[in-house]
């Protein structure tokens, strides 16, 4: 008998094929961490509405003071008796800390600075207003796409630890993707925040011609600056993972591990050093489409993605490829299909923009040719007057 649902007890235990001391700790770890995804929530709708406004620095500094609370709180209860008692504990209370410290900062920043100044309706101007179908309809492929985004390294872990055997290969596989995977995120993770420019700077968005019409940002800017992030995430990325000795000092200094495991994780970070151009260009397309209200569009790329991530990784063990450059492979292969799909969506909005505007301006053209042909005024009176001098 065990504490928790079967369903639990399948997926942790069974489909990843970990003993019953590793499984009971991970699901009781999931039940801990319960509440979690509500103060995540919190956070994040008032992260949204700071960052409309342009308050990105209340918002970044809201990211840093959850890690530095993080920090802070796993030093303190090291010293506490939950180190003996239940260790599991640290990291989850810690976590819960940071997510208070963040949320709470959003809240505070939101209702000092935006929260009088939100008006209750919008006219046409501004968007019009808000309705539950409205935000459905622009949430839901975009939580689609964060779900499929979140589920992949799940689904990464459990396919290398079943091509493996569920072995001391297997859990030396997914020690070594547990390992890369915060030092790869470093140099590219940040790229994803790209989607947020072109919302709040973009000319075209009504709301930020009703904020301040006298901006110059155009979307020629946006993507000189998406541009040169990109081309610093890849300098960085060459940098740390080709550059002999770097990697595997980051990990040994950094992250803790011995030098023949760092050893083992240079191929899969190099791997990580090509994930900036896909992750560029399918944030800077999804923010040019959320400008658009277009996100409908974007729901094929999740769809995409899994498929591409599942096919990678049943494939590419007949092809020799195993363990960790399995993995981080895979995960390529999947950015590299979600951008495509993404890049495909923008495509066909963009010709549909091309195709309306071009109609708009035919229409106008007709109307002012029109107007063009039609009599002077003088010459409409003159013939009026005649008809009555006739008469």
């Amino acid at each position: 008998q065990h504490p928790y649902s079967d369903l639990g007890y399948y997926i942790i235990n069974k489909l990843h094929h970990v003993d019953d001391s590793v499984g009971s700790k991970t699901r009781k770890a999931f039940l801990y961490l319960a509440a979690f995804p509500f103060m995540d929530a919190m956070a994040w709708t008032h992260a949204g509405i700071l960052l409309k406004h342009k308050y990105s620095f209340l918002v970044g500094c809201a990211s840093i003071s959850d890690v530095i609370a993080q920090v802070v709180f796993v030093a303190i209860l090291l010293h506490s008796h939950l180190e003996c008692r239940e260790p599991l504990l640290i990291p989850i209370l810690s976590l819960y800390m940071g997510a208070l410290v963040r949320c709470t900062t959003l809240c505070l920043g939101y209702y000092r600075n935006i929260h009088d100044i939100i008006p209750d309706h919008s006219g046409p101007e501004m968007g019009g207003d808000a309705t539950i179908k409205k935000m459905l309809s622009f949430w839901w492929p975009l939580a689609l796409i964060l779900a499929t985004q979140r589920i992949s390294r799940p689904i990464v872990n459990l396919f290398v630890s079943r091509d493996l055997g569920g072995s001391s290969a297997a859990t030396e596989a997914v020690a070594i993707l547990t390992a890369t995977y915060p030092v790869g995120h470093m140099p590219y993770g940040w790229l994803t925040e790209i989607r947020a420019v072109y919302p709040a700077f973009d000319e075209n968005n009504p709301s930020n011609k009703m904020v301040n019409s006298s901006s110059t940002v155009t979307g020629t800017h946006i993507k000189k600056f998406t541009f040169v992030c990109m081309a610093l995430s890849l300098t960085l990325c060459f940098v740390m993972f080709w550059t002999p000795n770097v990697s595997e000092k980051i990990l040994i200094d950094i992250i803790g591990v011995d030098f023949a495991f760092a050893e083992l994780c240079v191929i899969p970070l190099r791997i990580f050093s090509f994930f900036p151009v896909p992750v560029t260009v399918r944030a800077h397309l999804t923010g040019w489409l959320m400008t658009l209200k277009k996100t409908f569009v974007l729901a094929p790329s999740s769809v995409l993605r899994i498929i591409v991530l599942i096919t990678s990784l049943i494939v590419l063990p007949y092809l020799g490829v195993h363990g960790a450059t399995l993995g981080v492979g895979s995960l390529l292969a999947g950015f590299v299909g979600e951008s495509t799909m993404v890049a495909i969506a923008a495509c066909y909005v963009y010709q549909k923009q091309k195709k309306k505007r071009n109609d708009n301006e035919t229409a106008t053209e007709g109307e002012d040719s029109a107007m063009t042909d039609m009599p002077p005024t003088e010459e409409i009176t003159d013939i009026v007057e005649m008809r009555e001098d006739n008469e």
